[in-house]
Formats: structure tokens, sequence, C-alpha cells
């Protein structure tokens, strides 16, 4: 069981010291890129802040690079590795996934030498994708799936972070440990694909009904994901895991990564001061972006920014439509990786006569990019079809940016229509011409602007860590 309350007396262990849970987070992190290796990574760091005794096991190779047609790695951080990680885990090989598990459950593998005779507590794995579904059925048959609490469900199971009551298990145990068996919480950013194949369903049907309990971001995932496992479901409305954009390269006071695979904390100086630092040499970029983007007598131009990766369901094409249709002098940068279809862009874009108001930058964004692409722009549009949770409104919110976006999934509750962002209809066209129409009238973008909050990070992280505490049986 997960606690932070008890005292520890292991050998060793100074009297009364306070208990520490050993954690392990399977999952993606430095070198891959994207919001799920952040959110991984910013997961380690703020449970290790929590006391916890914390490691990474992540993958040497991912998956297959035919099945990701962009950029999987990147060289320069996009977020402070965590340092102790490890990378056991590679699709081409089998025997890395049951061994893995094997050494968690036995302690083979423990996060620090005091606890060498000492197996896990707890293992989260990150589902990504069903395509890993295979590797992470491995690392369970290795762990064995972690059995049903005698007495029923524990006080306080099944709780979101505001106090709102989650009926989950259909009558089985909340998340436990039953013997010398870690608990295995499935920590699931979207229970199913968006854009779904014939085996999706079986595949993640599979292992969610093999962990002791499931966390999501959202109500909606919360209920796709109980009509695929008896097993309890919690819902954490996602924290912000933003990075730091335009980190500097890493240096030898960094933390580096052993030819072991064992990430090795170096002396760098405090996140602090080097988030301070990076904050403020972003800021220059994104100021000398800004006035670049002038127009020849000195007048803003009026811009918008799609941003991220680009796939079907986020509705790049419903936003060049709308884009069409709306005010005429507004330009569009649209920076991302693009998954399949950049063609049909350039060709839609063509066709819509918009090839001298469409810039297509297609490609990774480098961190130390971003925030000059938010501060040449007025607003970030999020044209999406279907939505679980997204960073995108947290990261436009942190550079100060209203947002324009559909009320799909948790859109509708992260913009608040006429505050800080405009809502429109999804796959509408029509209605997105029209909120881009009202974005740009006389007033309103400043008004907008004023209603931006920057995200509260460490209290979203607080709200995560209750609920996930919650889930891997703290009482």
């Amino acid at each position: 069981m997960v606690t932070d309350e008890a005292t520890d007396e292991r050998p060793g262990k100074p009297a009364g010291a306070p208990a520490r849970s050993r954690i392990v987070i399977v999952g993606p992190t430095h070198p891959y890129k994207g919001g799920v290796a952040q959110h991984t990574t910013e997961l380690a760091h703020r449970l290790m802040a929590r006391g916890h005794d914390v490691r990474l096991e992540s993958w040497s190779a991912q998956y297959p690079a035919r099945l990701y047609p962009g950029r999987q790695r990147v060289d320069v951080p996009e977020t402070r590795p965590f340092p102790a990680t490890s990378y056991p885990l590679s699709w081409r090989r089998p025997d890395t996934w049951v061994r893995l598990g094997h050494r968690l459950r036995t302690g083979a593998n423990a996060v620090d030498a005091v606890d060498a005779v000492d197996a896990v507590d707890a293992v989260i794995i990150v589902v990504v994708t069903p395509i890993q579904v295979p590797a992470y059925l491995g690392i369970l048959a290795g762990l064995r799936p972690a059995a049903p609490w005698p007495g029923g469900i524990p006080a306080g199971a099944g709780q979101t972070g505001d106090g709102r009551t989650v009926r989950g298990g259909r009558g089985l145990p909340a998340v436990g440990r039953w013997g010398e068996e870690p608990v295995a919480l499935a920590l699931c950013h979207n229970v199913l694909p968006h854009e779904r194949r014939a085996l999706d369903v079986p595949l993640v049907r599979a292992v969610l009904r093999r962990v002791s309990g499931v966390l999501v971001h959202t109500p909606a995932e919360a209920e796709r994901a109980r009509g695929l496992t008896a097993r309890p479901v919690w819902v954490a409305p996602m924290a912000p895991h933003l990075g730091t954009a335009g980190a500097p390269q890493p240096t030898a006071s960094s933390p580096a990564v052993s030819q072991s695979g064992i990430s090795q904390p170096g002396t760098a100086e405090s996140d602090t001061a080097q988030s301070d630092t990076t904050e403020l040499r972003t800021a220059e970029l994104g100021t000398a972006e800004a006035e670049a983007k002038r127009r020849g007598d000195g007048v803003p131009a009026r811009g918008l920014l799609f941003f991220g990766l680009v796939r079907p369901y986020k509705g790049l094409d419903v936003l060049l439509r709308a884009l069409a249709a709306g005010p005429p002098d507004v330009r569009l940068t649209v920076a991302g990786e693009f998954w399949g279809g950049v063609d049909d862009t350039r060709r839609l874009v063509d066709e819509l006569g918009l090839a001298g108001r469409v810039e297509l930058r297609p490609g990774y964004v480098p961190a130390a990019e971003v925030p000059a692409l938010f501060a040449a722009a007025d607003a970030l549009v999020l044209p999406y079809r279907s939505a679980t949770a997204t960073q995108n409104v947290d990261l436009a919110h942190r550079h100060g940016l209203p947002v324009v976006a559909t009320s799909v999934g948790m859109l509708g509750q992260a913009v608040r229509d006429g505050v800080d962002g405009l809502l429109a209809a999804p796959d509408d066209p029509g209605s997105l011409a029209a909120a881009l129409r009202r974005l740009y009238e006389p007033g309103v973008l400043d008004t907008l602007r004023a209603g931006v909050v920057p995200p509260d990070a460490d209290a979203a992280w607080e709200r995560y860590l209750t609920v996930l505490h919650n889930a891997l049986g703290r009482r």
C-alpha cells in the first residue's frame, strides 16, 4: 500500500523516518518527445518531491518507425530529465517485458541500494497506444496481477480530487496490495485512440482487466474505461506538464544518461534558477518575433496559430474552411508534424484561395521556438472534432493567448467562452468562422487577453497526486 504518513522502521533507516513508497513508472520519457513523455517525467518529479522513491522504466525502442510517421526522439530535453531513469524495454524483445515485471516484483531492480532486498510497492503503467499492449501484458505477467482486497473497497476509494464519488469496479475491490505483489495502475491519457482500428478495443480491454485499477483524466474517459473493465476507475483532471520552453542544451552539469541506461544526477544549479533564465530568454525571443510580424505601417498583423501534431481528429481542414469564410485579412500559421496528409492540406489551401494567408510549417517544433510562435499570434485555435484532455489550452494561457476552440471533450470547460476564449460547434466551419469574426470585433480580443489566467501548476498537481495516491491504495 502506498503511504507517506507512516514511519519507516526498516534496517538502516533513521528511527521514526517518514515511510517512503517505492513507485516505478513505466512509460516514455526523454529522448522521446511529446505531451505523454512530458507528463510521465513531470509525474516522476512530483512523486519524488513528495518523498517517495521513484524510478522511471522506459523504452530503448518504443515501436516500429513505420507505425509512426513523425519524429520520435529529440536531442534537447523538452522538460527536466528525471535522474533515476533506465531504458530496458524494446518492442523487438518480448523477454524484456516479462523480465522487467519479474524484477519489479522480486526487488531485483530496487530503487536504491538500501532497499535492494525489497520489491516495489506500486507500478504505474502509462498506456500510450494499443500497439504496446503486448508489452504491458508481458510486464503484468511478470508482476502477477494484484489480488482483490479481502474486506471490500477501502474507505475513500473512487473519489476524484474535488471529492466527487466515482463508481468503479462493479463490486470489485479498489486498488491495493495483496501479500507482496505490487499495485499495478494503468494511467490512460486516452483509453482508446481517436482514430481506431479493429483490434484496439480487445487489446485495451485485455490490459485494463489485468491491472488493479485505472486512472483517466476526464469523466468521459472514465465511462469509456468502465465499459472495458470491472476494475476501479479514478478521475484526475490532467495537471500542466508544459516543460521548459527554450530549455538550454544539456551541459556537463546537466543530468545525463549513463551507458547502463540510468540517468545520473549532475551538479546543475537549482531548477528555479534555470527556469528564471529560460523564461527571460524565451520572453525576449517572443518579443522579437512579434515585432518581426508587424505590418509595414507598424500595425500588428492579424494572425492565428494551429499548433501541434496534425491528425484528422484535430480538424485542421475545418479551420481552413472557416478561415476562408471568416475575416479576410487574418493569417494562419500551422506548426507541427503531420500524421500524413500534408499534400492534401496544401491542395485544400490552394482550392480555398488561402495560399497567401496560410503558412505551413510541417515538422517537429523545438521547444526553443515555441514562445516566439505564440508571441506572434493573436489566439490559438483548436478546431478538434473530438478531444479528451489537451495541454494546448494551458500552453496558450501560459503565453497569455486566448483560445478559440470547439466544445468537445474538456475543451468546453477549459475555455471560458467570452472570458479567455471563444467556443464553436465541432466539425462546423460556419460556426468556427463566426467565432473568428467575433474574435476580431472591436474590443473582444483585448477583453479575452485580459481574462487569461496562467495555469497554477502546483495546485493542479496537488489535486492530481491526491487522486493518484488514493488509486494506489493510500488510506
